[in-house]
C-alpha cells in the first residue's frame, strides 16, 4: 500500500494530476494504491477526517474515482481543452458511505488517426497535458499515440538513401498527415519543415511518458507498406504499386504500397521499429492499417491472407510480444468489396490473441455481428461520434447504451472493451463521458445520468436544466453523426440542396423544439460552470444555423416568383443572421478560427514558415485540397471568423448576383458563380488575416439577446 499522506511515500502520478487540475484543493485528497497495478481495475471513495480518500489498483483507476467524485458530488466536469477553467465548490462535499466501483472491461481505447489532423495538429505540450489528464479521468488506458512518427520515418528513409528533399516532399502538410499515415495521400503541401519534425519528436516523448505514468498503453505505429515512390530509384526491383486515387486528388498525390511479400518489407519494418523503440520505447501494441479507403493490389482472398500473415510476421520478427491493432472502418466503408470471405481470409492469417480490432462506427453499424465476432479475433466496441470536426448536435445515447449492454451480453469471449474513434473533438463532449462510464459498474439508469449531467453543466441542481437536458435526450440526440454534416450557413451557396455531399443540413427533429430548449436553458439561475455558457452558445448556434435553411428556401421562392422586394428583405435577413451567429460563436474559445490559426502560426520559426502553417490550417477547414470538389467543406465548422470572413462572403456574393439577375431580368449564371466562388475559396486559404484568438463578449448576455431577437421567427416558421 502506498499512502499519499506519508512523508516516506513516493508521489503517485494521480496526485500530480490532481495538483495540476485543482491545486488549491489538492491537499484534501488522499490516494491509496492497493494491490497489483495490472489487476482488474477498481476504485473506492470515502470521507475520512475531513479528507476524501480514493483507493484503487493504479493511478488510472484512482483518476476515474477522482472524476466520479468531481462529477457526482462537486458537480464539476473537467473539459479536454486546456483553456477551459475548472470551477470547484468552496467546500468539498462529504461522502455518507464508502463507494466501490469495478471495471466491466479491461481495455478502453481512444482516438482516431483523423483526430490528429482535425483537432490536434497545432497542439503544444500544455494542450496534451490537459488532454492526457482528461483521458485518465475517464479511464482511457489505450490511447492512439502517433505524434512524431515522421521524425522516425525521416531517419529511416534517409538512412536507406533518399535525399532530404525527397523525404520531406513525400510528407504532406501537418494537418493532412493523418491521411498520409493511412496510405491515402502523399506530397500534398510538402515539404514538411525540419522544425516540425524536431518539435514533434520531443512532444511525442513527453506524451508517451505521461501516458505510461498514468497506466496507459500508448498505441504506436508500425510499417504498413506505405513507401515513397522514389524508393524505386534505390531498389528498382522492389514491388511497389501505385494505389487507387483517393478523395479526388490528382495522380501526383497518389500513395505507393510495397508488396508485403517483397523482401524489402521486412527490412523497413525492422529499421522503423528499431528506431521508434529507441526514441519512444514500446508497449508492444502497434497500429497498422493497410488498405484504408484504397483498394489493395489484389482482392483475391489468398493475397489478402498472405499479406496479413506477412505483415504480422514482419512485426513479430522484431518484437515477439507484438500485437497488431487495426481499425475496421475499411470493412464498413467498402463493405461490397470486403466480403466475409475476404475479411475471414485476412483476419484468420494472424495468430489468435495477436490481433486487436476496433469495431469503428458501432453506434451506426456494428461489424462484430456481421462477421461472426470477427471470426475469432479480439475486438473493441467503439463509438465514433464526429466526422471532420463538424459542429452539429448529434449522438444517439439510447441506441449506444442498448448496443453496449448487448455486446457485454452477447459479444463473446473476444469482446475486450469499449472505445471511441472520433475524427475530431466536437460539440457533443458528453457522449464520450457516457460511453466510458459504461466501462464501469456504476449504479443508475440513463435518466438519472442525464439529470446528473444537467446538474454539473449548470453547477447547481435544478429542474429547469434537467428538463432541458431530458428533452435533448428524448428529442434531439436521437441520431448518430454521419459523414458530411453542417448547417447550410457553411455550405457553398445554391438555390436548392446544399452545394456538396459534405454539408448536409438535414436534422431529425423540429427546430422549434430546440429553440424552446435554448430559451429554457437561458432561464437557469445561479449557473456557475463554464459548460453552461458553452451549452447556451452551442444550442443557440445550432438553432440559428438550422433556421438559415428556412430563410434560404424563402429566398429561392421569392427569386422564383420574381419578387424583388421579398428577395431583398430575405437576403438581408440571411446575412444578418450570419453576422449574429459569428458574434455568438466569438464568445467561446472552442469556436474560434483565430485560435486555430494562432496555434498553427506558433510553429513557424520565421514568417515564411508561419505563413506555410497558416495556409495548411486554412486549407483543411475549407477546400481540403486545391479545387478538390470531393472533400471540399468536409471539415466545415461553425466558428467565429470562419463564419464572417469565409462563409458569409460566399452567401453575400450569391445573394447579390441573384438579386442583380432578378432586377435585370436575366438568368443567374451558375457556371460563372461556381468559378468565382471556387477562386474566392482558394484565395482565402492563402490569406494571413488577423482573427481574435480569445473569446469576445458575454456568452449568456449575447445568447439572451439573440434568442429574443430570433425566437418568434423561428417558432412561427412553417417547416
Amino acid at each position: 500500500m502506498t499512502l499519499a499522506g506519508c512523508s516516506f511515500a513516493t508521489r503517485l502520478p494521480v496526485e500530480e494530476l490532481v495538483q495540476r487540475l485543482i491545486p488549491q484543493q489538492a491537499g484534501h485528497f488522499v490516494f491509496e494504491q492497493v494491490g497489483a497495478a495490472d489487476s482488474v481495475d477498481w476504485y473506492e471513495l470515502e470521507s475520512r477526517g475531513g479528507q476524501i480518500v480514493i483507493r484503487g489498483n493504479n493511478s488510472n483507476s484512482m483518476a476515474v474515482g477522482f472524476n466520479h467524485y468531481l462529477k457526482d458530488y462537486c458537480l464539476v466536469t473537467v473539459s479536454w481543452y486546456a483553456a477551459d477553467a475548472i470551477v470547484m465548490p468552496k467546500t468539498l462535499p462529504v461522502l455518507s458511505e464508502k463507494i466501490r466501483v469495478d471495471a466491466r472491461c479491461k481495455n478502453r481505447f481512444f482516438l482516431n488517426y483523423c483526430t490528429f489532423g482535425y483537432t490536434m495538429p497545432w497542439w503544444q505540450w500544455n494542450d496534451w497535458e490537459r488532454f492526457i489528464d482528461w483521458m485518465a479521468l475517464n479511464g482511457i488506458n489505450m490511447p492512439l499515440a502517433i505524434t512524431g512518427q515522421e521524425a522516425i520515418w525521416y531517419k529511416v528513409w534517409t538512412k536507406m538513401g533518399l535525399t532530404d528533399d525527397e523525404v520531406r516532399n513525400y510528407f504532406t502538410g501537418p494537418a493532412h498527415l493523418p491521411w498520409h499515415r493511412m496510405l491515402n495521400l502523399d506530397y500534398w503541401q510538402g515539404p514538411l519543415p525540419h522544425s516540425w519534425l524536431e518539435h514533434q519528436e520531443k512532444l511525442q516523448q513527453q506524451i508517451v511518458q505521461r501516458e505510461r505514468e498514468l497506466n496507459m498503453t500508448p498505441i504506436l505505429p508500425a510499417f504498413a507498406g506505405h513507401v515513397p515512390k522514389e524508393l524505386n530509384r534505390l531498389f528498382p526491383d522492389a514491388k511497389i504499386s501505385t494505389m487507387s486515387p483517393w478523395g479526388g486528388f490528382a495522380d501526383p498525390y497518389r500513395s505507393h504500397f510495397l508488396d508485403p511479400m517483397d523482401s524489402l518489407f521486412q527490412v523497413i519494418q525492422k529499421e522503423f521499429l528499431t528506431e521508434q523503440t529507441r526514441t519512444f520505447g514500446t508497449d508492444h501494441i502497434y497500429g497498422i492499417d493497410p488498405f484504408n479507403e484504397v483498394a489493395p493490389p489484389s482482392w483475391e482472398p489468398a493475397f489478402l491472407s498472405t499479406a496479413a500473415k506477412t505483415i504480422y510476421g514482419s512485426l513479430a520478427s522484431v518484437d515477439s510480444e507484438a500485437i497488431w491493432l487495426q481499425m475496421t472502418w475499411l470493412f464498413y466503408i467498402d463493405r461490397k468489396e470486403w466480403t466475409n470471405e475476404r475479411i475471414k481470409a485476412y483476419l484468420s492469417a494472424v495468430p489468435a490473441n495477436k490481433l486487436l480490432l476496433l469495431d469503428y462506427y458501432a453506434e451506426n453499424v456494428e461489424m462484430w455481428p456481421q462477421t461472426e465476432q470477427y471470426f475469432g479475433q479480439d475486438y473493441i466496441w467503439c463509438y465514433l461520434g464526429n466526422f471532420g470536426g463538424n459542429t452539429t448536435l448529434s449522438g444517439n445515447p439510447k441506441t449506444v447504451g442498448q448496443r453496449i449492454e448487448n455486446v457485454y451480453k452477447h459479444g463473446g469471449q473476444h469482446f475486450l472493451g469499449l472505445g471511441s474513434t472520433l475524427e475530431a473533438f466536437d460539440v457533443n463532449p458528453f457522449m464520450y463521458e457516457y460511453v466510458f462510464e459504461k466501462a464501469w459498474n456504476k449504479q443508475g439508469d440513463d435518466l438519472r445520468w442525464i439529470e446528473k449531467l444537467a446538474d454539473r453543466h449548470a453547477g447547481t441542481a435544478g429542474t429547469i436544466a434537467r428538463q432541458a437536458w431530458r428533452t435533448l435526450y428524448d428529442s434531439i440526440y436521437i441520431n448518430c453523426a454521419h459523414l458530411g454534416q453542417g448547417t447550410l450557413t457553411n455550405a457553398r451557396p445554391s438555390f436548392t440542396g446544399h452545394g456538396n455531399w459534405t454539408t448536409s443540413p438535414a436534422i431529425a427533429y423540429n427546430n422549434s423544439v430546440l429553440c424552446e430548449i435554448w430559451g429554457q436553458l437561458l432561464q437557469v439561475s445561479n449557473a456557475n460552470q463554464p459548460l453552461y455558457s458553452f451549452d447556451v452558445v452551442n444550442i443557440g448556434r445550432q438553432v440559428l444555423g438550422n433556421y438559415f435553411l428556412s430563410l434560404r428556401d424563402k429566398f429561392t421562392k421569392a427569386y422564383t416568383a420574381k419578387d424583388v422586394k421579398d428577395a431583398q428583405q430575405i437576403g438581408q435577413e440571411m446575412l444578418e443572421l450570419m453576422n449574429d451567429l459569428d458574434a455568438l460563436l466569438a464568445t467561446q474559445s472552442t469556436f474560434l478560427l483565430g485560435k486555430w490559426i494562432q496555434d498553427a502560426r506558433q510553429f513557424g520559426v520565421d514568417e515564411a514558415e508561419k505563413n506555410y502553417y497558416e495556409h495548411n490550417a486554412r486549407t483543411l477547414l475549407t477546400t481540403w485540397g486545391e479545387g478538390n470538389q470531393s472533400l471540399n467543406e468536409y471539415a466545415n465548422r461553425s466558428w467565429a471568423g470562419l463564419t464572417k470572413d469565409y462563409y458569409l462572403p460566399r452567401w453575400e456574393m450569391f445573394i447579390n448576383e441573384a438579386l442583380a439577375a432578378l432586377k435585370n431580368g436575366t438568368a443567374f449564371d451558375e457556371k460563372a458563380f461556381h468559378k468565382k466562388v471556387t477562386t474566392l475559396e482558394w484565395e482565402w486559404t492563402k490569406k494571413t488575416s488577423k482573427y481574435a484568438a480569445v473569446p469576445q463578449g458575454n456568452a449568456v448576455e449575447i445568447s439572451k439577446r439573440l434568442f429574443e431577437k430570433w425566437q418568434n421567427k423561428i417558432m412561427n416558421n412553417t417547416p
